[in-house]
Parts: structure tokens; sequence; C-alpha cells
């Protein structure tokens, strides 16, 4: 296909969420898979050499354009982006399912030492995490897990770039800071989140049939659970480039 760079170009311009090789594959039919991700790399070895306002990254398993980093401070002067708002408790939370998951509640509150129901229910919300299917133990909990929305906020290719432990404390704060997410003061939300519907779980979410009713599947969790139940089917260095 003629000019398939240029075309690739184009589509990753317009696009608001990362392109897949697969959805390229389907909108640019019939070239081939290894020439989309030719021309994917030669764009990105292009925007590299450039040293332009955006850059090409693979992100949340496909390719967007963003913002270089070191621009950040005139591009937030400019759109005043809404970051996304996470308390400490929620915070800790979604770091136990990244790097638990699949994981149940009553795990991540073994972990925590408090009851985790609010913030739960606050990072699904965001779609943050996402619920996988049910494990089949007494009282059949739902199992959690990442969503791609995760893997977007913290600009991570898949779950392999989680950080180790070293490097999380090595980071602290700085993590967040480059992800624009704002950790809030939580003293007052560990309370309130304590004291929502707890058992949120049974009453208000609908028990899944798989993956697929959820159009935001995420990375697959890097290994599955003992016990799990079978469904039917199967995080910022810069800002996507507004469409």
């Amino acid at each position: 296909m003629e000019n398939l760079k240029s075309i690739i170009e184009s589509l990753l311009f317009v696009s608001d969420e990362p392109l897949t090789i697969e959805r390229l594959k389907i909108v640019l039919s019939p070239a081939a898979g290894g020439d989309i991700r030719s021309a994917l790399n030669l764009l990105t070895e292009e925007y590299e050499a450039r040293r332009g306002g955006f850059q090409l990254k693979e992100i949340a398993g496909g390719y967007q354009l963003r913002t270089r980093p070191e621009f950040s401070e005139w591009i937030t002067k400019l759109v005043q982006p809404r970051a996304p708002r996470l308390s400490k408790a929620a915070l800790e939370t979604l770091a136990i399912i990244a790097y638990k998951q699949p994981v149940i509640r009553s795990d991540v509150e073994h972990i925590r030492g408090v009851d985790c129901g609010g913030v739960i229910r606050v990072l699904l919300e965001r779609n943050l995490i996402r619920v996988l299917g049910r494990k089949e133990i007494p009282g059949r909990p739902l199992i959690y897990a990442t969503t791609k929305r995760f893997l977007e906020v913290f600009d991570l290719k898949d779950l392999k770039d989680l950080p180790t432990p070293k490097e999380i404390e090595e980071m602290g704060q700085a993590l967040a800071d480059r992800s624009g997410v704002v950790i809030e003061d939580d003293t007052a939300d560990e309370t309130r989140e304590s004291q929502l519907e707890l058992d949120f779980e049974e009453s208000e979410i609908d028990e899944p049939t798989g993956l697929g009713d959820n159009p935001d599947n995420g990375a697959e969790p890097p290994e599955s659970a003992e016990g799990v139940e079978p469904t039917d089917s199967e995080a910022d260095s810069g800002y996507p480039r507004p469409s």
C-alpha cells in the first residue's frame, strides 16, 4: 500500500485512544501486520530524531501520539486538564490489585488491614480496575484486575512495565507527579469510604458473563488464579494528543 506510513500517521493523529496492530490491520486491509509494524517503527524513529513537541509511544498494547513530558508545564497552562484524583487509600489499593491480580477483595483487605469496599467502588467507577469473574470458593467473591485505562494513566506498555518494589521506594511521589495523578489527603476519606455500602458486590454489580462484556478489557493478568471460574470469552509521561 502506497503512503502506508503517512496513512498510519493520520490515523494516530485523529485517534483519542491507543491503536493496536490488530485495529490498524482491520482499517488498513489488505496491508500486512509486518508492514504496519515497520511503518510504526519508522515513525517512532523519525519523531525521536526530530525531537519535536510529541512522540509516538507504545501504551496499553497500542500506539499513541503523546506530548513530550518536558513540555508539560506549558501544555497544562493551555488545556488545564483535570488530573485523575485518587486518595492515598485508593492508590494503595490500586497498587495491591495491580501487583497481585487476579485478586479478590478479602486478599486486598488482608494486605491493607482495613475494609476496602468503598475504595474498590471508586476504582471501578474510575475504570482503573475491572471484574474478571467469580472465584469458586464459599461466597463466590468477585475477582479484580486492572484495565487498559490503568495502563494509559500510568504510561505503561503492559503490566511487565510495573516498577519493582525497590524502584517504587526510590520513586515515591515521582510516579504520581509524572502521571498527573493528584494524591489527596485521605484522613476523612478513609472514614467516609468505610461507611459506604460495604456489600455492594452482591447488590450493585451484576455477575459478569465474560471479559467481552467490558469494552475496556485491559491487559491480561500475569497469571491465572487457582479456583477461578472461567469466563465466557475473553497508567503519564505526556498527554495524549487532543483530537
